[in-house]
């Protein structure tokens, strides 16, 4: 369990930068625990989709984008146009949320464009030099005490908090909040395109495992019990960072600041209100690492992406050339994110808003590709999902979809 639980760590470590330390947060500090309930539906109903990589990564040992070209050529076309355009956006608004953390840490006055790419170049060349080898257990370490001063953090702030909030649905009403709650579950606990790397990261665990000593092979339901392991710990996190947003920020009529570093500052003025300055900077380090964490993570997304899109569309499919591919658009990815930086970073509340509702926009296609592969594509039939996570997906779809609508309407 322990050596097959990485890619629920990396899911994990994808999703607790921004979703969490900043979303959930905000979410707390605006609204009290009203939206606990958002962050909670979110989880369920796009588990499926997850899962759903899982799955295919386990029995088929490839990714979920082999799926979508089995389908036809349309699928994996109608993916890159649902997740690939809006990454460089998405990364400026992660590099943004670091460097604030990092300026906020260290008292830094350099721009924060400048620590920001400087932080996704550094990020870069690890990918490029270790890739999974380095990923994995860099991921692990990162997040370990992060979560452990987060659970402390949160018991301490319990009795500040507001719980009558929670009964409040005023914000139903409000077409700013609305907007707020598709930014939210946009990223919450990630966008639903991590699906695809969830299925590539299974399919490598696997594969070394088996080459590894004693050919060692998983069952489905031990696959598919490392990653709901991974997943409730991130759900409760995001709780977490929630109820630490409602118990500090809105108990005290705090108003999240727009800008990175400003931001980043309140955040640390969490930890230290609960735990005393010298805990709360080893919170921030840590909040620090698990945001090099969330770009790590991201960037390698990103890059894997590309290259199965680009193999799953008539490029040579062996493992050189995906290499090749996936250093390359890297290198690309890392260049737009630089240009995106520079151009839009005045406020970056407003930018992340953006990034993760037009992310957001995408999930219901993604949630429907992933469905038709899992249901139509060659799959050992006891991999195929049970009659219940179907009509949940098909829930979620739907759902989604209405918040999209939404989204474009107000």
């Amino acid at each position: 369990m322990w050596r097959m639980i990485g890619p629920a760590l990396l899911f994990s470590g994808a999703a607790i930068g921004t979703s969490h330390l900043v979303q959930s947060t905000r979410a707390g500090a605006l609204y009290g625990g009203a939206l606990i309930v958002v962050i909670l539906l979110s989880f369920i109903l796009k588990y499926p989709a997850f899962r759903f990589g899982v799955d295919y990564g386990h029995a088929a040992r490839k990714s979920l984008v082999s799926g979508y070209r089995e389908l036809g050529v349309w699928a994996p076309l109608l993916f890159a146009l649902a997740a690939i355009p809006v990454v460089p956006v998405i990364y400026a608004a992660l590099a943004t949320g670091t460097a604030g953390i990092a300026s906020a840490v260290f008292g830094l006055s350099l721009p924060v464009p400048m620590i920001g790419i400087v932080s996704f170049a550094g990020v870069a060349v690890v990918l490029m030099i270790g890739g999974y080898d380095w990923l994995d257990p860099i991921n692990r370490v990162l997040l370990l005490f992060l979560i452990a001063s987060t659970l402390v953090t949160t018991a301490v702030v319990l009795p500040r908090v507001e719980w009558g909030t929670m009964l409040d649905t005023s914000w139903a009403f409000e077409p700013t909040a609305i907007l707020f709650v598709v930014a939210l579950a946009g990223f919450m606990p990630n966008p639903l395109d991590v699906s695809v790397s969830q299925s590539m990261w299974t399919a490598e665990a696997e594969q070394r495992l088996e080459r590894g000593k004693g050919g060692i092979k998983t069952s489905l339901g031990e696959a598919r019990g490392a990653f709901v392991t991974g997943y409730a710990m991130t759900a409760l996190l995001a709780v977490c960072f929630c109820i630490m947003g409602a118990g500090v920020m809105h108990a005290d009529g705090i108003a999240p600041e727009a800008s990175a570093p400003g931001f980043a500052a309140q955040i640390i003025g969490l930890y230290s209100a609960a735990l005393g300055e010298w805990a709360a900077a080893l919170a921030a380090v840590a909040a620090l690492s698990v945001m090099l964490t969330t770009l790590l993570v991201a960037l390698d997304i990103g890059g894997r992406h590309i290259a199965s899109v680009r193999q799953e569309l008539g490029g040579d499919r062996g493992p050189a050339a995906f290499k090749q591919t996936y250093r390359m658009a890297i290198a690309v990815l890392v260049a737009l994110t630089g240009a995106v930086l520079f151009v839009f970073t005045a406020n970056f509340t407003v930018m992340l808003d953006f990034a993760i509702s037009a992310s957001f926009v995408g999930a219901p296609i993604i949630a429907a590709l992933n469905h038709l592969v899992v249901t139509r594509c060659a799959m050992p039939e006891e991999a195929r999902p049970r009659p219940a996570i179907r009509v949940l997906n098909l829930i979620g779809i739907a759902i989604m979809t209405a918040l999209a609508a939404a989204f474009f309407v107000l």
